[in-house]
């Protein structure tokens, strides 16, 4: 800034508190646990993940490991939560 800033005896006009809309510090530092683990993976699966992964511009390994929390995380929810298309479908073709 080149210049000096003047500051003047104004009016603030219509103030309004709002309310704390921010995570606690401790909330921004939380992950979950980590294990790491070895895994064989088809070239097309780790192919394909790398692709989507440079055009959302993340890392591959980020993506499988959401994917692979969100299948846990539905399937460890109580049955009557969770679809039945899957369990309707196997009804019928068994």
């Amino acid at each position: 800034m080149s210049g000096k800033i003047k500051y003047t005896d104004e009016p603030l006009g219509d103030l309004k508190v709002i309310s704390d809309f921010l995570p606690r510090p401790e909330e921004l530092v939380f992950r979950d646990e980590g294990v790491k683990v070895t895994i064989a993976l088809s070239k097309r699966s780790v192919d394909y993940f790398k692709g989507e992964a440079r055009k959302h511009h993340t890392q591959y390994q980020r993506m499988i490991r959401r994917l692979l929390d969100a299948y846990a995380e539905h399937h460890s929810q109580p049955s009557s939560a969770r679809s039945t298309r899957t369990r309707t479908k196997l009804a019928r073709t068994g």
